[in-house]
């Protein structure tokens, strides 16, 4: 297939094109910078200029669309520009260019409300009960996307539960980073169970569901591992395979999750552009348990995880001996 990808610069979005590489697809790429990829063609630019999406979409046979602002901070305005504007623009020069598939990457933060989600599937997007400016701005997006989807273009939502692997900036290295200055408390008592997906697995997936969306078109899927672990657990072994020293406290999770409220609000009105040291959702997702139901994911895509977290984690601990 001649497949366009938007947001190949990210750990995964690289890893998506390569494995549509390898197989012998014709890949195309959208992103802001320019990426060091080779046999690919290359569109640079952002998801909210029509002019240069049309560019990118025309030919294609079906779109896997990343790109999204996923910062932890940030105006309203700029997250519905890129992640809902943006979507609805690739979406509509999508529909005009012919595509015949459309894979629209989420997040199951658009339907997470704060409580705990114990061994359930692919909720509905909810806007109206998601924490933050990116969960809501992504569930509003997804609707938009399933919302599109027709016979001729079925467009199918994945969403992969905090994706980890080597290189990863947007978890790992924010952990290390926090664990280093001291700046990253157990939220509660740290036993809440929460899903992982080794960033190999979570590419498999959206290649999986690139194979199969014509027959899954308006339907979402969360992918993970499905080996949950305490978060305890995966911060020390994140930790350790850095080799970064890690002496938690515990911060009682009603006084983080206030906290963070008090903190986003400071950060809001002094328009500041470092990362605050903490956030209401960072909260709830550090105190929550969220794992999932993968029994249908795994039928649907025809697929299942390669890389299981005891050889993810033996990857780390590599690369950071080696680095």
């Amino acid at each position: 297939m001649r497949v366009l990808v938007t947001g190949a610069t990210s750990m995964i979005g690289r890893m998506v094109a390569e494995r549509l590489l390898a197989r012998g697809d014709e890949v195309t790429v959208l992103q802001r910078s320019t990426t060091e990829m080779t046999g690919v063609q290359q569109f640079n630019g952002s998801v909210t200029d029509a002019g240069i999406v049309s560019q990118a979409v025309a030919g294609q046979d079906a779109v896997i669309h990343l790109a999204a602002k996923v910062d932890i901070t940030g105006e309203w305005d700029d997250f519905v520009s890129v992640n809902v504007e943006g979507t609805s623009t690739l979406l509509a020069a999508a529909k005009t260019a012919g595509v015949s598939r459309f894979v629209y990457i989420s997040s199951p933060s658009v339907a997470h409300g704060g409580e705990s989600l114990i061994g359930v599937g692919a909720e509905p997007a909810d806007p109206d009960s998601t924490s933050g400016h990116y969960a809501t701005s992504k569930a509003m997006a997804e609707q938009l996307a399933l919302a599109a989807s027709t016979a001729d273009m079925p467009v199918v939502a994945i969403r992969p539960h905090l994706v980890i692997g080597v290189g990863d900036t947007q978890l790992v290295e924010r952990i290390l980073d926090r664990a280093r200055q001291g700046r990253l408390p157990l939220i509660g008592s740290g036993l809440a169970l929460i899903d992982t997906t080794w960033v190999d697995n979570a590419a498999d997936a959206m290649v999986a569901a690139l194979d199969e969306c014509p027959d899954l078109g308006g339907e979402a899927f969360v992918i993970s591992n499905g080996e949950p672990r305490t978060v305890h657990e995966l911060i020390a072994r994140i930790t350790n395979a850095a080799g970064v020293e890690w002496s938690p406290r515990s911060v009682p999770r009603k006084v983080a999750i206030a906290g963070g409220s008090v903190i986003e609000t400071v950060w809001d009105r002094t328009s500041r552009d470092d990362e605050p040291p903490m956030t209401s959702f960072g909260a709830e997702q550090l105190s929550t348990a969220h794992w999932f139901d993968q029994q249908r994911t795994r039928e649907a895509l025809g697929w299942t995880p390669k890389v299981s977290l005891a050889e993810g984690f033996e990857r780390l601990s590599e690369h950071y001996r080696n680095s």
